[in-house]
């Protein structure tokens, strides 16, 4: 099986946006807005929007299964308060079930955090146990800006980030590091924001003792780990220059996926980060969905950088495609299970 641990629902029907250009009209003017039960999709309008999306690129590409979560850069934390983010982050995870349960054997879910700024972390702790016990989802998706470019609240270090730490390592689910929009107009939200976020949740970790409080905690750092790989060699520097362990140390709880969209950038991610803290991925109908001329393939197809890197054994394929997604997603296994007996 070749899973592809980063999809969004970029093809959700556009009844989810009109809902939420309700819920952001709404707040501006100060008014409540609409409550999630008001969005309206039907099973057919999932299944044309999966059917002639996500799920023709799974059989048009060679993979079977899609780690799907809502849309990144619609989670927009930044927007409304906190009340709008959990009604908004409620609906956007109920439909990711819906999909998962027209589609088990094709989509497993991961879940949108209803965060917001200068709100603790520990307010997340329900909806994730909500989608976890509940849905059956496997993962979360975690911001670490939630001001939307400003980054203006603590970094993920921080001890306010910690109840919400015990229960991933409580409930075996990894978070995936993933800003959302950018409305800084300095950072443009996916050839900037998305990158910075990446990097920067990287030099927390670097400088911070939170692995030593949560030795099992895990994090999938997406994009192909931002700026990391490319300046391996800086942030070794930096740490050894800072006392801190050697980067091998936060190999053991740090993993990073293949969302780069080039041969040259998939060769050297498979040449600087070891083959077990790889996992496939290509976020496809996402930030770039365009066929590169130099190629003629869509540059999000990134499973043919995977078979024509160099670097990688059939062993090691087979960690990125398969292996390491049941290492690092802990329930993952028994759900597949639970799809195949039904």
């Amino acid at each position: 099986m070749i899973i592809d641990c980063h999809g969004h629902y970029t093809t959700a029907p556009r009844e989810l946006d009109a809902f939420r250009k309700q819920q952001v009209d709404a707040a501006a003017s100060g008014a409540h807005g609409p409550a999630r039960t008001a969005l309206k999709i039907s099973d057919d309008q999932i299944r044309e929007s999966i059917e002639t999306g996500q799920l023709k690129l799974q059989r048009e590409r060679g993979t079977q299964l899609t780690i799907f979560s809502p849309r990144a850069a619609g989670m927009g934390h930044h927007i409304g308060d906190e009340a709008i983010s959990l009604e908004w982050s409620q609906a956007c995870n109920e439909l990711i079930h819906r999909v998962c349960s027209l589609y088990p054997q094709n989509f497993v879910g991961v879940c949108q955090l209803p965060q917001s700024p200068g709100v603790t972390p520990a307010n997340c702790v329900a909806e994730l146990e909500r989608c976890v016990n509940e849905f059956g989802f496997i993962g979360c998706n975690l911001n670490p800006d939630p001001s939307g470019g400003h980054w203006n609240g603590p970094p993920l270090s921080d001890r306010a980030w910690y109840p919400l730490y015990e229960k991933m390592v409580e409930l075996d689910v990894p978070a995936m590091i993933h800003v959302s929009m950018s409305c800084n107009p300095h950072f443009h939200t996916t050839g900037a924001h998305y990158i910075n976020g990446d990097t920067t949740a990287f030099m927390q970790f670097i400088t911070s003792d939170l692995f030593k409080d949560f030795p099992t905690l895990k994090f999938i750092i997406p994009h192909g780990g931002g700026a990391i790989p490319y300046h391996w060699g800086r942030y070794r520097g930096l740490a050894q220059d800072m006392k801190r362990p050697p980067l091998s140390e936060l190999l053991k709880n740090v993993y990073f996926d293949t969302c780069v969209y080039h041969q040259a950038g998939i060769d050297l991610l498979t040449r600087v980060i070891p083959a077990d803290n790889i996992l496939f991925a290509s976020e496809m109908i996402g930030a770039v969905r365009g066929i590169d001329p130099e190629t003629g393939h869509h540059f999000d197809d990134t499973k043919r950088y995977i078979d024509s890197t160099p670097n990688l054994s059939a062993a090691d394929r087979q960690k990125i495609f398969e292996g390491n997604a049941h290492r690092v997603y802990g329930r993952l296994s028994k759900k597949l299970a639970a799809a195949a007996s039904r």
